[in-house]
């Protein structure tokens, strides 16, 4: 089924994921240790905006800086504009794109719990789990982290936060110069068996970053990491040699 992008709008699910996402703020837990990776200017990447709920963080952390929020679905993303524009928040640009390995048109799949009530959160490129009985598609645009910064002149970049399903090492790779020239802290949501859906996995990614000079950590205390030395599931924040 094809989404139809006027379908979902204004029903309660879509009104309630609308509510939180204007009015709620997740990740607190995370202030201390942004604060201490962000600059008030900081360039910061939200790869995988979803609702926006790090756009904001990530706003209000760097008030002088830019945040670029790379959200390709239309469900999700009609949700993160309102969400920003009703809070006020005007350091954030919103991009259209999924990013991967290379640019073109790739199927986004967004499960459909029932009729109008879509869980956005699990959204992701490539075939659906077949534990989801519906499924919504969407063609989307893809990029690359390499060619947006040359479009952008992105001369430098702070921070990447990224949370794409198991598009996270097609990402990495589509950015290798921009990430290796500029050397942006990482936080990234790694799951072997969604790294699976793009022909990756936890251990080859981790061999990737690591060969780039980054080191994995977890947060250890309220405003502490402590070092990753085995490849592991989870948010694992990276960070470049001599952080």
């Amino acid at each position: 089924m094809h989404i139809d992008p006027y379908r979902w709008r204004l029903t309660p699910t879509y009104l309630a994921h609308l509510y939180k996402a204007v009015g709620q703020q997740h990740h607190r837990e995370l202030i201390p240790i942004l604060r201490s990776l962000l600059a008030p200017d900081a360039v910061i990447f939200d790869v995988g905006a979803h609702a926006g709920q790090f756009a904001k963080l990530f706003s209000r952390l760097a008030p002088e800086g830019r945040v670029w929020s790379f959200e390709p679905g239309s469900y999700a993303r009609s949700i993160l504009r309102t969400a920003l524009w009703l809070n006020g928040i005007a350091n954030v640009c919103v991009v259209p794109i999924g990013l991967g390995d290379r640019a073109g048109i790739g199927t986004l799949s967004l499960p459909e719990k029932r009729p109008g009530s879509f869980g956005f959160g699990l959204a992701h490129l490539g075939d659906a789990e077949a534990r989801w009985r519906r499924v919504a598609v969407e063609p989307i645009a893809l990029g690359t982290i390499d060619d947006f910064a040359c479009s952008q002149t992105i001369d430098r970049l702070d921070f990447v936060k990224a949370d794409i399903e198991g598009w996270e090492a097609a990402m990495l790779r589509g950015g290798a110069g921009t990430l290796r020239r500029l050397q942006p802290a990482l936080l990234l949501e790694l799951t072997d068996a969604h790294l699976a859906r793009a022909g990756d996995s936890l251990a080859g990614t981790w061999a990737l970053l690591q060969g780039w000079g980054y080191a994995a950590f977890r947060p250890d205390g309220p405003a502490g990491l402590a070092p990753v030395e085995t490849p592991a599931e989870g948010d694992i924040w990276w960070l470049p040699a001599g952080t």
